[in-house]
């Protein structure tokens, strides 16, 4: 019942309260943004949701618009701005994701949305992660996210998609706002323990 309803319910009510209370924040956000470096207020990309359906999924920039080498964003990598670090290590670049949860293209947990790309290193296993609408957080992003391998977050992806319950909604986004906080880092070795569902 709450796979199927209630969460699409409460994920409908706390976007739009979420967008209501943080338009402040938002328009802050953007002004500094602007301010710091060239380029758009928002970073906007394809990715796949529910049922492999792509949609454009919408983030803070964080980035210039320099060409660089592709690799793994972890801090002050290069690339990224003087705001877009702070942007990323408190999560505030994801905000703009409550708008993509309003729509019904993304729930406030579950498995991180990914490119198109990823799906050819998938197996037939880990492509059930598909089966439920992506997260702004996750199992995986308060296990590790980056710090871990594809491999290792996929299998987070699944333990999820098999126990999607209120409580461990509110399990993992309890852990969420503990890493804003106290980092990544501090949770790499202690992955949370999902309550089984029957």
């Amino acid at each position: 019942m709450y796979a199927r309803f209630f969460k699409r319910f409460l994920d409908l009510l706390a976007s739009l309260l979420l967008l209501l209370l943080l338009l402040p924040l938002f328009i802050l956000v953007a002004l500094l943004i602007k301010l710091d470096s060239r380029g758009p207020v928002f970073f906007i990309q394809d990715r796949l949701g529910k049922n492999l359906k792509l949609f454009k999924v919408y983030k803070f920039r964080t980035m210039t618009d320099k060409k660089r080498s592709v690799q793994k964003v972890i801090g002050k990598a290069e690339g990224v701005t003087r705001i877009g670090y702070y942007l990323r290590r408190f999560k505030i670049d994801e905000l703009p994701q409550l708008i993509n949860v309003c729509k019904g293209e993304m729930s406030l947990v579950g498995p991180r949305p990914s490119i198109q790309e990823q799906l050819e290193e998938m197996n037939v296993d880990e492509k059930r992660r598909y089966s439920v609408r992506p997260g702004m957080t996750g199992l995986a992003q308060v296990c590790g996210n980056i710090h871990i391998s594809w491999s290792e977050r996929y299998k987070y992806d699944l333990e999820y998609v098999e126990n999607v319950s209120f409580l461990n909604d509110m399990k993992i986004i309890l852990r969420t706002v503990l890493i804003i906080f106290l980092g990544e880092e501090k949770f790499i070795n202690e992955p949370l323990k999902l309550r089984e569902t029957q």
